[in-house]
């Protein structure tokens, strides 16, 4: 894989035809599509990290960071610096980091404060570190931009997969308490304007034949009293109603932050195929097996540590993603198809 990839401008990976295009983007005019793409959520910088060398072994050309990549949970600078320094000098993870396109976005833990949104006072320079642990460089506009929503382009035309990764910090509104739980603020956003309408921007007319959108709160899931996007019922509205607007070819979620893994599906009026939300979370820490309702589920709820794993398969017409949940040890615990 390494003599694919060398470093470039905002993230941009692929060695050939590698290419600046506007603010918050990398893309790639290579002439090798990317088939497999691998994501987790909740590394905590502290514990045991047993699952790189299985996602090393995967041989991924794209690994996506979900959020709660440290547990940082500090206004302190240096407290969080340190934290991300300690992460990313794991030995196995900077195999990774070598021979993989790595990109990602942040959720509370990593931002700096547990369940915070645009009210934590150091967001803009939260943002920088988490800019450096990503090896975006210094003249990235991604640098000067407010809030770390970005999008990565790869392939060539005709296997096109763009990732869309939303930031639902910088800009989202407070939550709504009763008691210790959340519940729906219809009046609340997740993204800002300016995020919102660069995110439709990015799905009108896009030639990519998989759209990969991710989030670190789960988008589909509505029962549960934590994070999720159903607390701003509004904003959740107005994503799915953008997806059936766009269409975009092969859209799918992906989420992380529940330590937990699950699949949810919904119908969207409009889309043309299910919308799918493919949790994975954490890679050094879960919940205790527990039951929990979630009417969009397909298949189980996993409690045990894992990671997500999303084969493109090209050859297949109409095309198709396997996504699975995968674990310590080589172990799968769940898999779903996905037909667009």
């Amino acid at each position: 894989m390494k003599n694919l990839f060398t470093l470039g401008l905002l993230g941009c990976v692929f060695a050939t035809g590698c290419r600046t295009t506007t603010p918050n983007t990398s893309a790639s005019g290579g002439q090798q599509p990317v088939s497999v793409i691998a994501f987790g959520s909740c590394s905590d910088q502290k514990r045991p990290q047993p699952l790189w060398d299985d996602i090393l072994a995967q041989k991924p050309n794209v690994w996506i960071w979900l959020g709660d990549n440290i547990y940082g949970d500090s206004e302190n600078l240096d407290t969080l610096r340190n934290k991300y320094a300690r992460q990313k000098s794991n030995p196995v993870y900077t195999q990774l980091r070598q021979s993989t396109s790595v990109i990602g976005v942040w959720d509370d833990h990593d931002y700096g404060v547990n369940d915070g949104g645009k009210e934590y006072p150091r967001r803009r320079e939260s943002q920088q570190l988490m800019l450096d642990f990503f090896d975006v460089p210094a003249n990235s506009p991604r640098r000067t931009q407010e809030g770390a929503y970005s999008v990565h382009t790869y392939g060539p035309k005709g296997q096109r997969v763009k990732v869309i990764l939303l930031d639902g910090r910088y800009f989202r509104d407070p939550l709504k308490k009763e008691g210790r739980n959340n519940v729906p603020d219809p009046s609340g956003d997740v993204l800002g304007e300016t995020q919102w309408k660069w995110l439709e921007t990015q799905l009108t007319n896009s030639d990519a034949e998989v759209h990969i959108i991710g989030s670190g709160i789960q988008f589909i899931a509505d029962e549960h009293p934590y994070e999720k996007w159903a607390n701003f019922p509004t904003a959740r509205q107005r994503l799915f109603d953008l997806l059936a607007k766009t269409k975009p070819k092969g859209a799918m979620l992906i989420s992380g932050d529940r330590h937990i893994a699950e699949v949810a599906k919904v119908s969207i009026p409009g889309l043309g195929y299910d919308l799918y939300d493919i949790t994975s979370s954490g890679l050094t820490h879960v919940s205790k097996p527990h039951v929990e309702p979630n009417r969009h589920r397909v298949g189980e709820m996993v409690a045990k540590l894992n990671y997500g794993h999303i084969t493109v398969n090209w050859g297949q017409k109409p095309l198709s993603a396997t996504v699975r949940i995968k674990g310590d040890a080589d172990s799968t615990h769940l898999t779903q198809t996905i037909q667009f």
